[in-house]
């Protein structure tokens, strides 16, 4: 009988050999495809068609959906560890993450890692050695994104061609390879689009040429004296000014047209492999930009233009049925949930949340969440709940918003009396949840 059952799988191997993958036995742990963005905006799903439809609309979308620390280096230091950004220390984009990352406790319990895109900006762009499969750049920024330098698996190449595209054929070879091991695979796929110098592809460059100009309410906002000083000392938006923000909007958005024909590929291909179900599709930006807002054009703010990001997930074993979850989520969620999901052990240092209570309708979660940042502007910390945020800068004027009432945060109501409570209480929590959990590693200190 024994004989048997191994020449059953003897040759079973050898088919899926043939067929261009290995069975896995009896490790039935879900993939990880984890896509982030670079610099995108909550607003922009209209231009992405493919990606709303084969992601957002077959999982779960978060609505209240946040990042932590909304700058860069910072921002996917806490998607890899599931930390805040004052316990693991990167406050700005040259800190280096000195904490282990979910990829590395994840190569360690049998998975097959890989990284295409961007790592983290104070990365050189070398090969890690918790990635069996490494294609990336050099720090944050490219400077076209046509004819790349890659470091691919260890060497660098010059390469010839968009960078989207060639990051794209990289993530199709990834999971030839993938479908190959005896191991699940957790693939973070991180393209710079939309980020600057946001270079659309040649074939995009004569779309959106009527796009109409971008105005919202708080747009070059008239009177932003009720503002910290460091931002309310802000001279309007000139005419040049407001012509450099739309050709950055458009910009942008024709690198999301490319991106988003590139992931309809990806998902194309995790079909045809037979994976597409096994795996947990995660999509997430790193932050979002101002384009005007406040007078402002930057990023690392609080305000919802700069915190609030497109996020979904799809998992049809765990999410049958595509719905938009409200509930209060954040960057710092995706690594718990991944641990679980992975059957990994988790680091006590986890500061998220596992998303995996909300989709069977788990009433135990949170109704706030911490944000921060260290721009040139003044250390700043806030507490966010899913209609108000509170704001305190370094030496600065603190803020209060009421999002229901005013969702483009042009009405500072820090000294209304109507709000005095609120304001209290989020403030008392602001000042227990921003305290630090860990020590800065040694040669930080």
């Amino acid at each position: 009988m024994l004989r048997r059952v191994l020449a059953i799988l003897f040759v079973s191997a050898l088919l899926a050999q043939s067929c261009g993958s290995l069975p896995r036995f009896n490790d039935q742990r879900p993939n990880f495809l984890i896509i982030v963005t670079d610099d995108q905006r909550y607003d922009t799903m209209q231009y992405m068609p493919n990606t709303q439809k084969l992601i957002f609309d077959q999982g779960v979308t978060f609505s209240h959906g946040y990042i932590t620390t909304p700058f860069c280096c910072p921002s996917r230091a806490s998607i890899l560890t599931g930390m805040y950004a004052h316990n693991h220390y990167v406050h700005v984009n040259e800190d280096k993450l000195k904490f282990p990352t979910l990829i590395e406790d994840l190569h360690a319990n049998g998975y097959y890692t890989g990284l295409v895109g961007k790592y983290l900006n104070s990365w050189k762009g070398e090969a890690r050695p918790e990635f069996d499969y490494w294609v990336s750049f050099f720090g944050g920024t490219v400077p076209n994104y046509y004819d790349p330098n890659l470091n691919v698996n260890g060497q660098w190449e010059k390469k010839t061609g968009y960078i989207t595209y060639l990051f794209r054929d990289y993530v199709i070879d990834f999971l030839d390879k993938a479908t190959k091991q005896r191991k699940p695979f957790i693939l973070l796929f991180a393209p710079n689009a939309p980020h600057a110098p946001f270079t659309p592809a040649k074939e995009d460059q004569t779309l959106y040429t009527d796009l109409a100009p971008f105005r919202p309410p708080n747009y070059n906002e008239a009177d932003i004296s009720d503002k910290p000083q460091s931002i309310a000392s802000r001279p309007p938006l000139t005419e040049e000014d407001s012509a450099q923000i739309e050709k950055t909007r458009r910009r942008q958005i024709l690198t999301l047209v490319s991106l988003d024909r590139s992931i309809g590929e990806v998902m194309q291909k995790l079909e045809e492999t037979g994976e597409l179900d096994n795996t947990v599709v995660i999509f997430i930006s790193d932050n979002g930009k101002h384009w005007g807002e406040h007078r402002l054009d930057t990023k690392s703010t609080a305000y919802e233009e700069s915190v609030k990001v497109p996020f979904a997930m799809r998992y049809s074993k765990l999410i049958p049925t595509p719905y938009t979850e409200d509930r209060l989520v954040g960057n710092i969620d995706i690594a718990p949930t991944i641990y679980e999901l992975s059957d990994t052990k988790m680091p006590d240092t986890v500061d998220g949340m596992s998303l995996v209570p909300l989709f069977s309708g788990g009433s135990d979660w949170r109704s706030t969440l911490l944000l921060e940042a260290w721009p040139d502007r003044g250390h700043w910390t806030a507490i966010h709940t899913e209609d108000s945020i509170y704001i305190e800068t370094d030496n600065d004027l603190s803020e209060f918003y009421d999002l229901t009432a005013d969702p483009y945060e042009m009405d500072n109501k820090i000294n209304d009396p109507k709000y005095a409570s609120i304001i209290r209480d989020l403030k008392s929590m602001l000042e227990t949840e921003k305290q630090p959990k860990t020590s800065p590693p040694a040669d930080n200190q």
